[in-house]
């Protein structure tokens, strides 16, 4: 579970078939369907719990307490299973298992300060001598790059490879690190040299060869990238929505830049429609909602809109941050699929205050801003779009990407809107009315 090497969850259901009573057993299933935020594993969750507070009456025994968190979670309070968690490592700071969940659950919810400094609190804890210690310097080190902490994250992920060579989560950290940095032909050379590591039977194998089609978007090879994705990303099982949601996130991403899909949409769509959408993070529903509106599938689109609960933007207190930016992301997604870019600011420009709340990483949610600079490009809003552009070259000044956006700017009274794929001309407009 914690290097991401092999299926944890697979290893986990031969104990319990072999003791069913094993209370660290269902501890460890509990963690891991937490973790991953599986809801469609909740009556296996409340057979755990309820093992575990059968065998555990003592409510302040550890495992007792992973229980009534995961209870919490399974209520649907995310917010307090994580403080749960939290609690137990105040207790017992050596409890890696509290720590991978709770790590999980702040990212989901964005917590990022939260993030770093539940780990911050319990280093002083743990030396190297210490089981999972590589582990615990890769999830703090994922937690420095994701407050912009570039160097000491690298440092971090890089001790962690010192202890455990070809660890994947210390190689995604680097990874992370290098592509928020522009780095991109040290990007290409890293994940090069560690594919041995990570390319096969890992949970990360899909994930990092989404990065690497980043580094090459990034450095304007768009082709690189589509073969990427077709040999492995589109390859991934249709029950793994982590790959979904890569394939959705890099087609995007090609979209934007006027790249010839063919029927790659159509099919991941296909994929996406074979999920039971309704229980899934809003991080999901979003990237299955890009699928649906580049794919044309209306209906799909229009019932996966309906179905989130809608709220005012300023009114997030009953609501974790990534709910209540669903429903505007998906409206933006469908308008931009649909050739209107003006509405598609619109609804971007309502959240991006707080998109990097997405649910994702910095570097998921950084599809957000790109979609807004190439709607603002498309609707000849020049303003808004030369501002945008200006951000991202701050942020990445050596940028392929960027030096092409800077020089359409330059030709923007020339520039023509192409219209990819729509929707539907049509398409139900009680949506944005809503």
């Amino acid at each position: 579970m914690l290097t991401q090497r092999g299926d944890a969850f697979v290893e986990v259901e031969r104990v319990l078939a072999d003791n069913v009573g094993c209370v660290f057993g269902h501890c460890l299933r509990a963690a891991l369907i937490v973790r991953a935020d599986n809801s469609a594993l909740r009556s296996t969750l409340a057979k755990s719990i309820a093992a575990i507070e059968a065998a555990c009456p003592d409510t302040d025994d550890p495992a007792r307490r992973h229980g009534f968190a995961a209870r919490v979670w399974l209520q649907g309070d995310s917010a307090r299973a994580a403080d749960l968690y939290g609690a137990i490592l105040t207790d017992w700071p050596h409890d890696i298992l509290a720590l991978a969940v709770v790590h999980a659950l702040d990212f989901h919810l964005g917590r990022r300060r939260m993030m770093r400094d539940r780990i911050a609190k319990v280093l002083p804890h743990w030396t190297a001598e210490v089981s999972g210690y590589a582990s615990l310097l890769a999830m703090y080190a994922f937690a420095l790059e994701e407050n912009g902490q570039y160097r000491l994250a690298e440092k971090m992920a890089r001790r962690a490879l010192a202890l455990d060579p070809g660890h994947p989560g210390a190689i995604h950290v680097v990874a992370h690190v290098m592509e928020m940095q522009g780095r991109v032909h040290d990007g290409l050379a890293f994940l090069a040299a560690t594919e041995q590591a990570w390319g096969e039977r890992t949970g990360l194998a899909v994930h990092l060869a989404w990065h690497r089609a980043l580094f090459h978007l990034d450095a304007n090879d768009p082709g690189s990238a589509i073969e990427i994705y077709d040999a492995q990303i589109a390859t991934a099982g249709n029950t793994d929505i982590s790959a979904l949601a890569d394939g959705s996130a890099l087609l995007w991403r090609l979209q934007l830049q006027n790249i010839v899909i063919g029927e790659r949409w159509r099919l991941l769509a296909g994929r996406w429609a074979t999920h039971n959408l309704a229980d899934a993070r809003p991080f999901h529903v979003v990237h299955a909602m890009m699928a649906f509106a580049a794919a044309g599938r209306t209906a799909a689109a229009v019932r996966l809109a309906e179905a989130l609960p809608h709220a005012d933007i300023n009114e997030t207190s009953s609501l974790i941050p990534e709910r209540v930016l669903a429903p505007p992301l998906c409206e933006a997604f469908i308008a931009f699929a649909s050739g209107d870019y003006a509405e598609c600011v619109e609804w971007l420009k309502r959240v991006r205050h707080i998109s990097h709340r997405c649910g994702g990483s910095l570097a998921q949610c950084d599809l957000i801003h790109l979609t807004l600079t190439e709607a603002a490009l498309r609707a000849r809003q020049a303003r808004l779009a030369r501002a945008l552009v200006a951000e991202r070259t701050a942020r990445k000044p050596t940028s392929r990407l960027n030096r092409m956006l800077q020089q359409r700017l330059a030709m923007q009274p020339r520039y023509q809107a192409s219209v990819p794929p729509s929707v539907s001309a049509t398409r139900d407009r009680t949506l944005s009315a809503r």
